[in-house]
């Protein structure tokens, strides 16, 4: 394959891994096909192609990340082995402070888990994205599970995020704003 559109694009390969090395949540198949501009069959015999390099197929070396099937699509995941090293990688980096948008979609996380991103998107008014990946580099969040109907990553808090905060469980957070009325007002009437 070494036709103009494979020079100026990529092997269907690469340009999943392109792909893959930026998505924060498992993509589907048909979604990557989409992505990649090639034919479901083709796309998935990559898949399996590169997850076989990546465990170090043919007498080679696993990488220090792997490529998984989940919640009915596919990312890109620190190979187990490496979970201390990158937990106290990260842990060693130097404690810098969250900014506002972080500290508001900890908030609503804290709150409202397990949600999806887009649930707190809903809540906040704004894209999230790019919050939700700080959140998890730091260690402050977690994925829980993959909604299995949407297969809509669901985030909680993590053990770090109580250590930091000071507190054992969640049940200790303070009411969310004793001051505001919690809408329940009138819903009497309709009962």
């Amino acid at each position: 394959m070494t036709d103009e559109t494979t020079l100026e694009r990529g092997t269907v390969q690469q340009r999943l891994e392109a792909i893959l090395m930026i998505a924060d949540e498992p993509i589907g198949l048909v979604s990557l096909s989409a992505a990649v501009g090639a034919p479901v069959p083709a796309v998935r015999q990559a898949l399996e192609s590169l997850v076989a390099d990546y465990d170090g197929a043919d007498d080679g070396t696993p990488r220090g990340f792997e490529l998984r099937e989940v919640g009915g699509g596919w990312r890109m995941y620190v190979r187990a082995d490496f979970d201390d090293l990158v937990a106290d990688y990260i842990g060693g980096q130097a404690p810098a402070k969250l900014s506002q948008a972080a500290l508001e979609t900890l908030a609503v996380i804290a709150y409202k888990q397990p949600v999806t991103r887009s649930q707190v998107a809903a809540i906040r008014a704004v894209n999230v994205d790019s919050v939700v990946r700080t959140l998890l580099a730091r260690g402050l969040i977690t994925e829980q599970f993959a909604d299995p109907e949407t297969g809509a990553i669901n985030y909680g808090t993590t053990g770090l995020l109580m250590q930091q905060l000071g507190i054992n469980s969640l049940d200790e957070l303070p009411p969310i704003s004793p001051l505001l009325d919690d809408g329940a007002d009138g819903f009497d009437d309709f009962v």
